[in-house]
Formats: C-alpha cells, sequence, structure tokens
C-alpha cells in the first residue's frame, strides 16, 4: 500500500509521513489506554520495571512526570493491537516483506510542562548493527508541534554510511549525538493521528515539551520476521512480537 514514488522517497529521504492514519473511535481508544497508563504512574513506585520519570536537577526521577514506559506492549498488551494495524503493516510490507515483528516497544507521554523523551539519535546505535531492515514508527494521538515537542529529523542522514559517536548526558537518559546542523533539519509538525516511519540508520530526536499540552507518542521497530538480532532474539526477547505473517 505505498506508491513507487513513496517508496523511492522512503529509500531517498529515509522517512514517510502519514497524517491522520489512526482516527475517530480507534484514536479515542488508543488514547484512553494511554490516559490510563499515565494515571497508574502516579501509583508506580520508582525503579518498577519499564518505567522511567522525568529527572529534576539532581538527577533524581520525579514520581509525578511519567517520563518513559519501556516494553510499552508488554506492560499493556492492548497497545500490541496498534502496532498490528493495518493502516500501519500495509505500508511497512512493501519496505520489509510479508513477515513482520515489532520490537522494543515504548510509550513517551510527553507531559506538560517538562517532558521528554528523545536527543539527537540513531535507533540502530542502541540496537548495535547498522541494518537497513529495521524501520522505526513513530505515531502521535495529540497535536506535535514544536511547543509540545515534535519529532525533528534529518533528511537523507541515513546514507552516511555510519552510526555517528554518540555520548552520555548527566541530564538525561540515554546517549546522543553532541552536535547537528541545524540547517538541514525538518521539524515534523503533525496532527493527532499521525504515523512516521523512517530508517533506523536516520538522525532525529525531538523537542522538549515547553507546553501546557501532553504529547502521547509511541515508538517501535518493524523488522522482518527472519531477522537475527544478538540482543533482541526472536522468542527470547519479551518485548519481540510477531505482528504479520509467521
Amino acid at each position: 500500500m505505498l506508491t513507487s514514488a513513496q517508496i523511492t522517497q522512503f529509500q531517498t529521504d529515509g522517512f514517510l509521513v502519514f497524517e491522520q492514519l489512526i482516527r475517530g473511535q480507534k484514536l479515542a481508544r488508543y488514547i484512553d489506554i494511554f490516559d490510563r497508563l499515565v494515571e497508574q504512574s502516579r501509583a508506580t513506585p520508582i525503579g518498577t520495571p519499564h518505567w522511567s520519570f522525568e529527572l529534576n536537577e539532581e538527577r533524581e526521577q520525579t514520581p509525578d512526570l511519567l517520563h518513559k514506559i519501556q516494553g510499552v506492549c508488554v506492560v499493556e498488551p492492548e497497545v500490541l493491537d496498534l502496532a498490528k494495524e493495518s493502516e500501519i503493516l500495509d505500508r511497512i510490507q512493501p519496505l520489509l516483506g510479508k513477515n513482520l515483528d515489532v520490537f522494543g516497544t515504548k510509550f513517551f507521554p510527553k507531559l506538560p510542562e517538562g517532558g521528554t523523551s528523545v536527543f539527537w539519535h540513531q535507533d540502530n546505535f542502541y540496537f548495535g548493527t547498522q541494518s537497513e531492515q529495521i524501520i522505526s514508527c513513530a505515531i502521535y494521538y495529540q497535536d506535535s508541534d514544536t511547543e509540545n515537542g515534535c519529532l525533528r529529523l534529518v533528511p537523507k542522514s541515513h546514507v552516511i554510511g555510519e552510526i555517528l559517536p554518540h555520548h552520555s548526558k548527566p541530564d538525561s537518559y540515554g546517549s546522543w549525538v553532541e552536535e547537528v546542523d541545524e540547517s538541514e533539519v525538518l521539524d515534523v509538525e503533525v496532527p493527532a493521528g499521525t504515523a512516521v516511519i523512517f530508517s533506523a540508520n536516520l538522525l532525529h530526536g525531538t523537542y522538549p515539551n515547553i507546553s501546557d499540552r501532553s504529547r502521547y507518542g509511541t515508538a517501535w521497530h518493524y523488522i522482518p520476521g527472519d531477522l537475527a538480532l544478538a540482543h533482541f532474539p526472536r522468542g527470547e526477547y519479551e518485548d519481540r512480537h510477531i505482528v504479520r505473517g509467521v
């Protein structure tokens, strides 16, 4: 369900944007699930597996400000229904084939006035590979703009042929690329229900949320079912799931 022009665009630019792909009752259902997870986070002790909270100035987790649920499809299996939606998989299959897995599922609520998710990075840095057979998928359940933390990416950066050096930052989770040419950056401001698919080699990040609005989003990664990943083996890694075919 991709045109030849879209396939060429993905190969050339490294990403595709599908505005309002999830809508109506489906969108409302998933927003309700994420509302419940945010509410559940307020009673979730710091240190609970899968759950992390925003860091304060002392680099301590703030219990009333959820940062991320890593393995959200393990914590709440209903979210896996979304990763299996035909609207999404029909756009992944022409790029990866008919047998598809998803892994590394994450929910970023980007809560008002301080919510964060990620800075500049390439997903494949975390996976220990440069495979072109990993397609990342970000879905935004609320309108996303520069104030509440929209996606930012560098078109064509997936073809540089290397994973750039990533460094940890003391005031955040993860490891990040320190310098990006802002003149090459595209800010992806989109309406609720939009899905963005992109190469796991593409440089991307997000703004922090400085608004009084949340910006619910999920991120995960599609791969061919027979792709062997050392750290994410099929049938062993709990957050790798068959979503289409065998």
